[in-house]
């Protein structure tokens, strides 16, 4: 473009291509800006001063880490010193000559209400307060945080969130932990020495009873029996009521102590320890577990703590405690922290006894986050906080006191160790090795001392088998405790409030129809008597006949209506033990999916599984009723609730074995809920004779378990998967199985269990989305291993209704009339997609203005102009453009000019620099413009230019390869003016004498150079980095007469390749 269209004294800041943006003011710490000084000289004195102090020039832009936790109203958790961790971790950092790509790092300390819902409300507030966060420490709100932090697009890696959901990167793809899962070392443990049965117990604060319903959710997630969750009172009545209940439950092994160690200070748990020993609950039956020592590394090598070593009573109470931490295999906590004081990084005002562990894992959390930070810089990628997750995978480095290593999917892999005492000496001695890495746990050669010489029971292993429905066998080397322990078992099935045997005494037989509840007479036959017609148990109901357990199989227990699924007629003189260990199993069946099981009713000559009755009766009775409009909307829901029941099944390793649309019932909400799950069990526990089941019974069938001899026998969940699919094909053309084909039952039996021909029903598309069809295909594969997994349906199927114009107010209108439980999901996908959208047009706004101008327009406010002392600019075109255009098409142009700036843009990425605008041709940058950088304004300029001018050394022209891109290049240092003009589209503009003298520079240089103003040379000599510049001598500058002005060369360091400049004429 030719020079004197340019012939200006401001520039706008127009729309461009995307770019990372500068950062925001409020990311960058008071101390670090510039200060405005009286002379130049006391500048160049501070910045020589400050250059000797930096080990390396600044990579990129400031980056603060939030460190979010109680620290203000918890006193254990201020023992961490969570400013001083982070300070120091920020120190290092910015000193680590490992971590070249790293931003230069800060730390702000977030402090976090103990009151849970304050807590959210206050993490609500931290969006402008850093760039990604360290925590929360309450796990009751780490949900909610990250869906936060996904709006925000910042990355959120705490280390003491729980709950397993939390890994599903798609819901949550900014979060990542700093620690491993202490789930998944709790169940390494009790995997190992086989101790099934648990109470959790938790001191009163608000974190704490967070952490000990996630922790029972995360467990019974695993199919493990949590047995009590106690939230205790912080008092000796509240303490030895809450370990009387825990007494009373002698099945239970493993004792979970969710409160602070009393190694630390934790007073409550110092209680609770030595009311067990006074109620001699220290006696080898239990193991008490401290759950907060899991988050850091205790040491334990010549330690002593005061805890142990001053109190007796408690010192023998702590033999029954197996304390779990990170192990520190070189340096223990003690001793880096004494190290780092010995160094002047930390003052000598506390001893390391006084201060808790978790300090280090605050450390190493920050430098988990300098790592992932590091790797985003250094692949050239936005700093978003999705790329910060998903680049902490296969990190491997030194953390405060131990080495920290994650996998290809981003888990932590720490060592723990389990650590013992012997009751009479305070020292804690390793004794086994958990590796999470391989996922062993590891004797070490000392065996764990237990009260009285012997530790709990083991249970039995099939409560860690996936897929197995878990007998709770007890298994001791006395036989004579088999005896009184299932004397106990039976007295629990018939006695107390969570019996499971029941009677006529327990239940009362209705019918339906006479009761006051509004359901009609077709409905109650319709659901009520599906279940016995199939076993020929009762007679139709009758209207006008009493109701007894002849005739009717609704009853009343507990004041609800219960339904009771028969089983077929058999004589039973007794439930033997493997059944009661089934009925255990089925009563920790919890979701609001799955129909709860309440009890087994046998009495009368009746066996019968009790079961909550769901008034819409079956998926099949709702298919078949033509009074129920069903949309897909509504179908759609029901196949979500069926995927949801089946999906937490699975999760608990339970196959399902009979599932079909007369086994999924739907309440009077449209809930729609998985039954008759534990029905083979029970059949095979309590050894019924196997009976073949009709043709009509296996459509729902898997061909493979079809040919497997004794179908319906057993199940698989690949199994359960193929009958998903023929429910589906049920629900979406509102038709029996296979009913397309006109073949009998047996026919259609014969054909599945000898292909080929596949038989698999026919859909058309008109009845579904094509995703959804596409999606029932692959349930229905003939190949076991190539069905998704239910975790996986569920991912498929709820992104098939995204994209669909639908009239948001008669879905949510109709979804609350029919299918009121998924009103808050619906809710939550749409303030997502709200969050999303909102994302991507303040993402835009940033582009196109400073994010600290964008943040004030936002809000209404006005932008101030702001004078700039020092800044340095640059300026570039392309020689001969306009011949370069005359024989192009503009299309071509375009996409020259396209891919030249989208380069420049992506070298920019790596510079504390500001793109200004972009015209035609001329391409704008300024550096100490928003945000000052001190006189790092040059260099940054300088460095910019170089790698440009690199850079198009090897550009091509796709529709003109053979002829080169050759560009002028001006850079100019001085004062400007800064604001934003106008009200309609509102741009950021530079003015001054120093952006006219910067466009001269570069319309009076020449091909393949970089021209630089004398103001610019004795900056970049004053910085003394080695900058290589040629006098180019006396130069003519329009509006500025004669002047010196130099060629920038090169610098030391730079090896990039230069293109040739055509050589210079004299005079």
């Amino acid at each position: 473009m030719a020079a004197d269209t340019r012939q200006h004294s401001f520039f706008c800041a127009l729309p461009h291509l995307p770019h990372p943006p500068s950062p925001s003011p409020d990311l960058l710490p008071p101390s670090r800006s510039a200060p405005l000084y009286p002379s130049l000289r006391g500048l160049l004195r501070f910045l020589l001063v400050l250059l000797c102090l930096l080990p390396r020039p600044a990579q990129g832009a400031w980056f603060r880490v939030g460190v979010v936790g109680p620290w203000g109203c918890d006193p254990l958790f201020a023992k961490a010193l969570p400013s001083v961790a982070a300070q120091l971790a920020v120190n290092r950092i910015n000193k680590d000559t490992s971590l070249p790509y790293a931003a230069t790092f800060d730390y702000v300390v977030l402090q976090e209400p103990c009151e849970t819902s304050r807590a959210l409300e206050a993490f609500m507030g931290f969006n402008t307060k850093a760039s990604g966060y360290i925590g929360p420490a309450n796990p009751g709100y780490c949900d909610a945080a990250s869906m936060l932090s996904k709006g925000w697009n910042k990355a959120l890696f705490p280390w003491g969130c729980v709950g397993y959901e939390l890994d599903d990167v798609r819901s949550h793809p900014t979060f990542a932990r700093s620690m491993a899962r202490p789930t998944w070392v709790l169940l390494s443990l009790m995997n190992y020495f086989r101790w099934a049965h648990t109470a959790i117990i938790s001191s009163s604060e608000a974190i704490w009873m967070e952490t000990a319903t996630k922790v029972a959710d995360s467990l019974r997630s695993h199919g493990l029996p949590v047995r009590l969750v106690s939230f205790m009172e912080n008092t000796p009545h509240g303490i030895r009521r809450t370990l009387a209940k825990v007494r009373k439950m002698r099945e239970i092994r493993v004792v979970i102590l969710c409160m602070h160690s009393a190694l630390i200070g934790g007073g409550v748990q110092k209680l609770l320890l030595e009311t067990a020993y006074d109620m001699q609950m220290i006696d080898g039956s239990l193991v008490f577990l401290p759950y907060d020592t899991l988050l850091y590394s205790l040491p334990y090598r010549n330690v002593s703590y005061p805890a142990l070593k001053s109190n007796s009573k408690l010192l023998r109470a702590y033999d029954a405690v197996l304390t779990v931490t990170i192990d520190s295999p070189q340096t223990s906590f003690y001793e880096a922290y004494r190290e780092a004081v010995e160094r002047g990084e930390v003052a000598r005002t506390l001893k390391p006894e006084q201060v808790s562990p978790l300090f280090g894992t605050i450390y190493s959390s920050v430098l988990f986050m300098a790592h992932a930070v590091h790797r985003v810089r250094k692949s050239g990628q936005w700093m978003s906080g999705g790329n910060l997750a998903r680049h902490t995978r296969n990190l491997a480095f030194q953390g405060f006191s131990h080495p920290i290593k994650t996998n290809s999917s981003g888990a932590a892999l720490l060592d723990y160790l389990i650590l013992d005492t012997d009751g009479l000496s305070w020292e804690l001695k390793p004794v086994y090795r958990i590796d999470m890495e391989v996922g062993m746990v590891r004797f070490l050669g000392r065996d764990i001392h237990f009260p009285r010489g012997s530790g709990p029971w083991r249970d039995s292993s099939c409560w860690f088998t996936p897929g197995v429905l878990c007998s709770f066998i007890i298994h001791s080397l006395n036989p004579s405790f088999l005896l009184p322990r299932r004397r106990i078992n039976q007295i629990r099935l018939v006695k107390g409030p969570n019996k499971i045997l029941l009677t006529l005494a327990d239940v009362t037989f209705i019918n339906p129809s006479l009761s006051n509840k509004k359901l009609s007479l077709d409905d109650s036959r319709i659901s009520g008597m599906r279940s016995v017609s199939d076993h020929s148990v009762a007679s139709q109901v009758s209207t006008q006949s009493p109701a007894t357990y002849e005739n009717t199989n609704v009853v009343i227990y507990q004041g609800d209506w219960a339904w009771l699924k028969r089983l077929p007629d058999g004589m039973f003189s007794r439930i033997n033990p493997k059944t009661s260990d089934v009925f255990e199993l089925m009563k920790d069946m919890r979701h609001e999916n799955v129909n709860p099981f309440l009890g087994f009713f046998h009495d009368c000559g009746v066996f019968a599984i009790v079961t909550e009755f769901c008034s819409r009766g079956s998926l099949e009775d709702l298919l078949l009723n033509d009074d129920v409009k069903l949309d897909w909307m509504f179908k759609s829901s029901l196949l979500l609730d069926m995927i949801k029941g089946m999906k937490y099944l699975h999760h608990r390793g339970v196959s399902h074995t009979r599932l079909k649309s007369r086994n999924c019932v739907v309440d009077g909400r449209f809930v729609l809920k998985v039954t008759d799950y534990g029905y083979n069990e029970v059949l095979e526990s309590q050894r019924f004779p196997y009976i073949e089941p009709p043709a009509d019974e296996l459509l729902w069938t898997a061909p493979e378990i079809l040919r497997s001899g004794q179908p319906g026998l057993h199940g698989t969940l690949p199994g359960d998967v193929f009958s998903f699919a023929i429910i589906m094909q049920e629900v979406v053309i509102r038709g029996p199985p296979f009913c397309m084909l006109d073949l009998s039952a047996e026919d259609i039996i014969e054909k599945l269990c000898k292909p080929p021909p596949l038989c698999r029903p026919v859909v058309s598309p008109d009845y579904a989305p094509f995703e959804c069809i596409q999606l029932m295909k692959q349930c229905w594969n003939e190949q076991p291993e190539k069905r998704p997994s239910f975790e996986e349906i569920h991912d498929q199927f709820k992104n098939i209704n995204k994209g669909k114009k639908t009239n948001i107010i008669d879905s949510m209108l109709r979804m609350l009339e029919q299918y009121s439980s998924n009103l808050e999901e619906l809710i939550r996908e749409r303030t997502e997609e709200l969050e999303i959208e909102k994302q991507k047009t303040e993402k835009l706004l940033t582009q196109m203005l400073p994010p600290s101008v964008a943040e004030a327009l936002k809000v209404g406010g006005t932008v101030k102009p702001e004078y700039f002392d020092h800044v340095s600019l640059y300026f570039s075109d392309i020689v001969g453009f306009t011949t370069i255009s005359a024989n192009s098409e503009p299309i071509e142009v375009v996409d020259l000019l396209n891919a030249l700036y989208t380069l420049f843009d992506a070298i920019i990425g790596n510079h504390d620099v500001y793109k200004v605008e972009t015209i035609g041709d001329a391409y704008m940058v300024a550096s100490g413009v928003p945000v000052p950088n001190g006189n790092r304004h040059a260099a940054e300029i300088a460095n910019m230019a170089l790698d440009i001018l690199s850079a198009v050394g090897t550009f091509k022209m796709r529709h003109m390869p053979d002829v080169p891109v050759r560009i002028r290049i001006g850079l100019h240092t001085g004062p400007c003016v800064a604001g934003v003009v106008g009200l309609t589209m509102p741009r950021y503009c530079l003015f001054g004498d120093t952006v006219t003298t910067a466009s001269r520079m570069e319309a009076t240089g020449l091909p393949y150079r970089i021209h630089v103003h004398e103001s610019t040379v004795k900056v970049l000599r004053d910085l003394n980095l080695g900058y290589k510049v040629e006098l180019r001598g006396r130069t003519e500058v329009k509006g500025k007469g004669i002047e010196e002005t130099f060629w920038l060369v090169g610098r030391d360091g730079f090896t990039k390749p230069l293109p040739v400049p055509p050589e210079l004429k004299s005079g």
